[in-house]
């Protein structure tokens, strides 16, 4: 059954694949909520909870540290990034999503910035202590998802960790999405460059037990494997 809070994102999306663009339906999105006829169903009041969870347990190092929150929406995963200690940067490619968090959190810290998963600033290339992936490539359709998960492991620095969290897909499972979420070879296909898996699991969400997320980790070597 077809979550309601969903029907605007999928209706937008299949235009924008018909269209052959695979990512434009985002700010299509979030400028129709901004207008007050559409609702963004991934906005939440509070960061997402797998997240909280795993910096809680996990305690990483941000004093001195750069983080990237890829696809940060309207800000609330950013705003627990900065509060860990870590010089944040956020991205999203919709400048209504990024306007919009701008004015939601005026005094923020953050540098949230306009940018393309598909395309990132060059800078950008191993440069992150931190990198949050939340989401976001679930969004992006399978004509795109390599290339996508290619360009978030790639920004993760030389002793740098990569978070994943995403919904679930069995392999071979036909979904009409948005989201399209990911199998456990996708989820695995983020260890390039250096990257090892250290930990990938199926966590329940607090609020609904019955439901469950792949919560992944990687670390990236400092020297390249020989």
């Amino acid at each position: 059954m077809t979550n309601p809070r969903d029907v605007d994102a999928t209706r937008l999306a299949t235009r924008s694949l018909a269209q052959g663009d695979p990512t434009g339906w985002f700010e299509q999105l979030y400028a129709a909520a901004q207008a007050g006829s559409a609702i963004v169903p991934w906005d939440a009041d509070e960061p997402n909870p797998l997240l909280v969870d795993w910096a809680e347990r996990h305690e990483p190092a941000g004093v001195g540290g750069q983080a990237l929150v890829v696809g940060s929406g309207l800000g609330r995963d950013a705003e627990h990034v900065v509060r860990l200690g870590f010089r944040t940067t956020a991205f999203d490619i919709s400048e209504t999503a990024i306007r919009t968090t701008r004015e939601r959190f005026p005094n923020s810290p953050v540098d949230y910035v306009v940018a393309d998963l598909l395309d990132p600033p060059s800078e950008w290339t191993a440069a992150f202590d931190l990198v949050v992936e939340s989401i976001t490539v679930q969004s992006m359709p399978l004509s795109v998802r390599a290339d996508a998960i290619a360009r978030v492991a790639g920004m993760v620095a030389a002793g740098g960790e990569l978070l994943v969290i995403s919904g679930i897909r069995v392999e071979g499972e036909h979904v009409d999405g948005p989201p399209w979420p990911l199998t456990r070879a996708e989820i695995e296909s983020f260890a390039v460059g250096g990257l090892r898996a250290i930990r990938i699991e199926q966590v329940s969400l607090p609020t609904r037990p019955d439901a469950y997320r792949w919560r992944a980790v990687f670390r990236k070597d400092l020297t390249p494997m020989s």
